[in-house]
């Protein structure tokens, strides 16, 4: 039999080794779908992590802002001679009375309100900035992963004709064989293949680099491997994706307009705030007077600030009118910027769209009925090579087309995501 604590350590080691191997299988997926991209950036990007924490920092500046300031106490020692009738000293017992102070300030009524408002609009808007920071970085992750599922696409395709171009070789070679063919049909078949390389090596190229970007949006170091992307999201109806439908949502989400907001309901509040600065602020305090050994007097203070200099305090409040005014301007600035660009991509993704399905529909299979055809009429000495690499072309433009059509539409999509500040 085992020893309990052997199966105990060996249990210990299965469970790390699997949870291990769980981590590892769930890394080796990453890159294989937009979402998992964007779970694994909320959890590592070092950007988003420093927005958070300053939103967090700012909604901690709320209740010290309404709080108020600590008490104060002092102690005087008066007559620390007795009359010259003795050596001084700092003993409350011995010196002539001893006198205590506690204060406490008191601002005028509303002011600690007002600033604790102040400090959660300015809280607001840094969680608003947070929002903003992660739509931006979901919206490049988005893009990225678009334009690197063109990337595997067109790769897969170059294959597919790379293929393609081997097989109409053969024919070629056969109908020269024949002397049905020229040899210069041959050796454009090979030049072609050359070609389909060449391009195979700069989109791998440019696929590492895309791959590179992507880590370094997710938080991940550039050099890690990324799984081939599978799909990209299913494009959602016209009806979804209109600027009626969709204006209201992107002034109500969009998380620039709502920095906006936040930042003029600061201004508002600190321009009250600086009206308030005309009513004077209060200290209070209460003192026992020490004889000797024992407490017997009392004092009561009052004290307040004398708000005297006007001239300083109007210039406050003009530049407290200037801030808000200021912070209005910027919002209507934002707002239109953002509804232009809301209904630029909103435009885009249309078009994005109808050439998506018209070369779906149409163009796609034209193309592919053309490249039968003509690959039927070369096999039979009825049209040249150069006719059949024309349909080749022609069919390969086509799927590349439809490729673009709909990454375009999937950046668009993203724009407009980005824009509303949410999900479609």
């Amino acid at each position: 039999m085992m020893p309990m604590r052997n199966r105990l350590s060996l249990g210990v080691v299965v469970v790390s080794l699997a949870l291990s191997s769980m981590v590892h299988a769930q890394e080796a997926k990453l890159g294989s779908s937009v979402e998992g991209l964007l779970q694994a950036a909320r959890d590592r990007n070092p950007e988003i992590a420093s927005m958070r924490f300053d939103a967090d920092a700012a909604a901690e500046r709320v209740a010290p802002a309404g709080a108020l300031p600590d008490p104060k106490i002092r102690t005087e020692l008066r007559d620390i001679t007795r009359m010259g009738e003795q050596n001084p000293t700092l003993l409350p017992g011995r010196v002539g009375s001893t006198r205590y102070v506690l204060m406490q300030d008191f601002p005028w009524m509303g002011k600690r309100g007002l600033k604790r408002e102040v400090a959660e609009s300015q809280a607001q808007a840094a969680r608003s900035r947070a929002a903003g920071a992660w739509v931006e970085l979901a919206a490049k992750i988005k893009t990225t992963y678009a334009e690197l599922y063109y990337l595997d696409q067109n790769e897969r395709l170059s294959r597919e004709i790379l293929d393609l171009m081997a097989r109409l070789e053969k024919v070629a070679q056969v109908r020269y064989a024949g002397g049905l063919a020229a040899q210069q049909d041959v050796i454009r078949a090979q030049v072609e293949q050359s070609t389909m390389r060449n391009e195979l090596i700069a989109l791998d190229a440019e696929r590492r680099q895309l791959q590179s970007k992507l880590n370094a949006l997710v938080g991940r170091p550039t050099s890690e491997i990324l799984a081939a992307p599978e799909q990209i999201r299913a494009l959602p109806s016209p009806e979804q994706v209109s600027f009626a439908a969709l204006e209201g949502r992107a002034r109500m989400n969009n998380p620039l307009l709502r920095t906006e907001e936040s930042q003029i309901r600061a201004a508002e509040k600190n321009r009250e705030l600086t009206y308030k600065n005309r009513y004077p602020d209060f200290n209070v305090g209460i003192s026992p007077i020490q004889y000797r050994g024992s407490i017997k007097e009392w004092e009561l203070m009052v004290e307040l600030n004398i708000p005297l200099q006007q001239d300083s305090r109007r210039a406050q409040e003009r530049e407290s009118e200037a801030m808000l005014a200021a912070a209005r301007s910027r919002q209507e600035v934002v707002t239109n910027q953002v509804l232009a660009d809301l209904y630029a991509n909103v435009a885009g993704f249309e078009s994005a769209r109808r050439s998506l399905a018209l070369t779906t529909e149409s163009l796609l299979p034209q193309s592919e009925l053309t490249f039968r055809s003509a690959l039927a009429g070369y096999q039979t000495g009825k049209v040249d090579f150069a006719t059949l690499l024309d349909a080749q072309r022609q069919i390969r433009q086509s799927k590349l087309n439809q490729i673009k059509a709909g990454v375009e539409a999937q950046k668009r999509l993203t724009e407009i995501e980005r824009i509303v500040g949410e999900e479609q």
